[in-house]
């Protein structure tokens, strides 16, 4: 546990943030460390920009200087500077809000400060249509792969798993060989948002890809199940330039992907 300043003075923002992620975020929400990093950027570029807009000192600075005012301009900052959209600075916002309502209950004194903070609202924006792939767009993606090669094997296990679980690539991405359990019907454990754990069912064809596809992966249970190749676990955005490499490969037989936001539908099996 992060030991609390002595004194009577309020404890500095410094301290503050090193209790919220070390004791809070890691210890006791045991955030994943894509929360952890994500929440990190957020008060990595808010405290430039406090530096920069109001000459603080940064090692002087309080809970209370985090206020309404301060808070408000870094958003608008994102927007209009960064490029940022509505979606991207809602969830800073959300980061901010996680923070104070933690660090108030160290800091009593700044309470008020904190609540004007919370009463930001978060910024409405357009959803737009979601649009999903036809049974024939589907399984043109699915045969996209050239499996003479180890990544086009992989990469069609990879896509048939991400379509039978429904699961978000993040989290297919950190799929690992113990992930996989062979007794009876093949099944996966996956493991969402606040850690999260669910078994999915596979079907028979991918099972059957599965299973062949264990074979070419070294019979350790720490083994990514889709690894790159250095050997590594396969990273989100890895995960997403190869399903852009299949999309274009279908895109030759099947023309209407080339126009498609690829989203897998859910059929009934």
């Amino acid at each position: 546990m992060t030991k609390a300043p002595t004194g009577a003075d309020s404890p500095k923002l410094g301290w503050l943030l090193q209790s919220y992620f070390y004791d809070y975020l890691i210890a006791q929400r045991q955030a994943s460390p894509r929360t952890v990093t994500a929440y990190r950027d957020v008060f990595r570029l808010l405290l430039r920009f406090a530096v920069r807009r109001d000459r603080h000192a940064l090692a002087e600075m309080g809970l209370q200087d985090l206020n309404r005012e301060l808070v408000l301009a870094f958003l608008d900052h994102l927007e209009r500077e960064r490029g940022n959209t509505a979606r991207t600075r809602n969830v800073r916002l959300a980061a901010i809000r996680s923070f104070v309502s933690y660090a108030v209950l160290q800091d009593p004194l700044a309470l008020s400060t904190v609540q004007q903070v919370l009463a930001i609202p978060m910024k409405r924006h357009d959803r737009g249509p979601i649009h999903y792939l036809s049974v024939v767009e589907m399984n043109s993606l699915l045969e996209a792969p050239q499996t003479s090669t180890w990544s086009g094997r992989r990469d069609q296990v990879l896509l048939r798993t991400l379509y039978n679980t429904g699961g978000r690539v993040s989290e297919i991405a950190a799929l690992r060989r113990k992930d996989v359990d062979a007794e009876d019907r093949l099944v996966v454990h996956l493991r969402g948002k606040g850690r999260k754990a669910r078994v999915i069912p596979l079907w028979r064809d991918t099972a059957s890809l599965l299973r062949k596809w264990l074979e070419e992966l070294p019979d350790e249970p720490g083994t990514p199940l889709f690894p790159n190749r250095a050997g590594q676990a396969m990273t989100r955005s890895g995960v997403s330039q190869r399903l852009k490499v299949a999309v274009a490969a279908a895109g030759c037989s099947c023309p209407s992907l080339g126009r498609a936001k690829v989203l897998f539908p859910t059929p009934n099996r």
